[in-house]
């Protein structure tokens, strides 16, 4: 699969955003060996590890950020200190921000519910996932918000094919949806959908993509070109 190259260095993207009134958070790690992609180690090393998700961050960014669907802010972990984080925020015009203590079913709830403060409607999204595109989070507000801000449903769900998910749309935070979720199991899409149904909530589908988690991810997965 090709994948755009991200702008070079000292250029930036502007440009007015189609939907002011809706905020992508995208959480991310900094690229610390040893401290991300820690499944991926044994099959690339600490060192491989890192290196491969910073690539997958800043491919992720190179995809999305040039379309200005919505304003980006990127939740960062421990801190907003590392060089990559600030490099990025320069780029693509990002806001950052440090995630909160806790699991991460608490720091992806509080990162929503900030947001939430700013925006009519949030999609969550990893860096992980080489297919995630700017069509795919589109579809999400549209499916959240339509075309002419009307609500249209209460969440979205994109599935990935390790049981997870690659995107959360919400209009609201809701901490159901987080709290003891058995986090990196394939048991994580249906139990979202379970406590989505038991909320009463309307939501709906995208198409499931793949993430990269796992030595076995490898295989398909093909960087690109320098």
């Amino acid at each position: 699969m090709r994948r755009p190259r991200s702008p070079a260095a000292g250029t930036t993207i502007a440009g007015a955003y189609r939907r002011a009134d809706a905020r992508i958070l995208l959480f991310a790690k900094a690229p610390v060996p040893g401290q991300v992609k820690t499944r991926l180690i044994p099959a690339l090393g600490a060192a491989g590890a890192a290196r491969l998700h910073q690539e997958l961050l800043t491919e992720t960014l190179a995809r999305i950020a040039p379309a200005r669907i919505a304003p980006i802010e990127l939740w960062c972990a421990p801190t907003t200190t590392h060089r990559l984080f600030h490099e990025l925020a320069r780029r693509y015009g990002l806001e950052l921000h440090a995630q909160p203590s806790g699991g991460l079913g608490q720091r992806l709830l509080r990162g929503a519910a900030d947001a939430l403060l700013r925006a009519n409607a949030v999609v969550l999204i990893g860096g992980d996932c080489p297919d995630l595109g700017r069509g795919f989070i589109d579809q999400a507000f549209e499916m959240l918000l339509g075309q002419d801000g009307a609500s249209r449903c209460d969440a979205v769900l994109g599935p990935a094919a390790d049981g997870g998910y690659v995107l959360l749309g919400l209009r609201r935070a809701e901490p159901t949806l987080f709290r003891d979720m058995p986090w990196g199991t394939e048991r994580v899409a249906a139990l979202t959908r379970e406590r989505m149904a038991n909320l009463g909530w309307c939501w709906q589908e995208q198409p499931m993509l793949r993430d990269l988690d796992r030595p076995a991810d490898l295989e398909w997965y093909r960087p690109s070109p320098e």
